[in-house]
């Protein structure tokens, strides 16, 4: 069986699907490294709302992909980006969504971590900005799960220069009452967030950065770095305190900082392990084994379709993802809250499908076919 895929110039190639997925296995727990996958939400395909409605989340098909996650040995990082956190997803939403995940890791027994921020707000004083994160922080802390302090829009408007990061970061460092992950997002996710730290220079912004955790570092679990930049990330974790991880965010170059060198590694917290998930634990299965060079062979061979999924403009990466969840079977439609699924053009769609499927991410590949074909027909590609 063959399959008609559209190509950016306009004319149609032929792709053979594969027949049997990549084989993995639940296994054991992860121990060489600590390792997040960003989780997307399900939205809910019969809601009768508009893109700039409040998302409608189908909360069952949501958490049955966390456990999903979950059964692997992956961590959750939860209420992030990759859960359209500002793109789609209000605080309200935000807020149902780590009442129910948190409770939902709690039965079974799995890690989550979620993002604290400020968009409940769009702006306002930096008195106001504290308030916002302490609300979230709150919130976080209550449900049990660890905290992230997520990069804030309204304090990136607002901030005069690096004392107002130091002030704020240090204001909320003192009061959490668990070691908390820092995550410096950059402008390519989100282009508001351009001058973080107080300066459009990395290197003036790293020192900063650095100066927050120097002065709690007993506060810092670690950081999460999504810069795409991977020698900038080398850099700065040789730089960390005794203690604080670095958990790597580059979903360009995620293999060779996770594996490491002779002076440290990354941990991870990447929405590239949402469809990757089962993989990505089977890879680090082999490098808590040492076998380094097992998991750069099953790695390696996934950056390909990162960097597709990642590609500008890199923030509507999470539309590829909802859709190789879909095609993957982890939920009955390709819906996105705000309407995001139209993010991306068809040849993108299909490179995503040809690339997923060379690496036997589909459990069932002749489902992900049929709908593959479901979405051409939709545009007019006849098979």
């Amino acid at each position: 069986m063959t399959i008609q895929l559209p190509s950016a110039g306009g004319t149609l190639r032929t792709y053979e699907p594969r027949t049997e997925p990549l084989a993995v296995t639940t296994g054991t727990p992860l121990t060489s490294r600590t390792v997040f996958s960003a989780a997307h939400v399900v939205a809910d395909p019969f809601a009768d709302v508009s893109p700039d409605s409040p998302a409608a989340v189908d909360w069952d098909a949501t958490l049955a992909f966390r456990r999903h996650l979950w059964s692997h040995g992956l961590g959750v990082a939860e209420a992030m980006d990759t859960a359209q956190r500002g793109m789609g997803l209000d605080w309200a939403g935000a807020a149902e969504l780590i009442r129910r995940s948190a409770a939902e890791a709690k039965a079974v027994g799995g890690r989550i971590a979620c993002g604290v921020g400020t968009d409940q707000i769009t702006g306002g004083t930096l008195a106001e900005i504290r308030a916002a994160y302490e609300e979230q922080l709150a919130l976080v802390e209550e449900s049990g799960a660890q905290a992230i302090l997520m990069a804030s829009r309204a304090l990136a408007a607002t901030a005069a220069g690096p004392e107002d990061y130091l002030d704020v970061y240090g204001h909320l460092l003192r009061q959490a009452t668990e070691p908390v992950v820092l995550h410096w997002l950059g402008p390519m996710f989100d282009p508001a967030l351009e001058g973080y730290w107080g300066s459009t220079d990395l290197d003036a912004a790293t020192d900063v950065f650095l100066d927050v955790i120097a002065a709690h570092p007993d506060k810092v679990d670690g950081i999460k770095v999504s810069l795409l930049d991977a020698q900038r990330e080398i850099d700065l974790r040789r730089r960390l305190p005794q203690g604080v991880r670095c958990y790597t965010g580059d979903d360009f170059n995620y293999p060779e900082l996770i594996a490491g060198d002779a002076q440290g590694f990354s941990h991870a917290l990447l929405g590239i392990f949402d469809p990757l998930g089962p993989l990505a634990a089977q890879a680090v299965r082999l490098l808590d084994t040492g076998d380094t060079a097992g998991f750069r062979a099953l790695l390696d061979p996934t950056v390909e379709l990162s960097r597709h999924l990642f590609q500008t403009p890199t923030r509507f990466y999470k539309t590829g993802v909802v859709f190789l969840a879909w095609l993957a079977g982890h939920q009955a439609h390709f819906t996105m809250v705000g309407g995001l699924q139209s993010a991306r053009s068809l040849p993108h769609f299909a490179r995503a499908y040809e690339l997923a499927d060379g690496l036997g991410l589909f459990p069932d590949p002749k489902l992900a076919e049929e709908r593959m074909k479901t979405l051409l027909a939709l545009y007019g590609v006849s098979q």
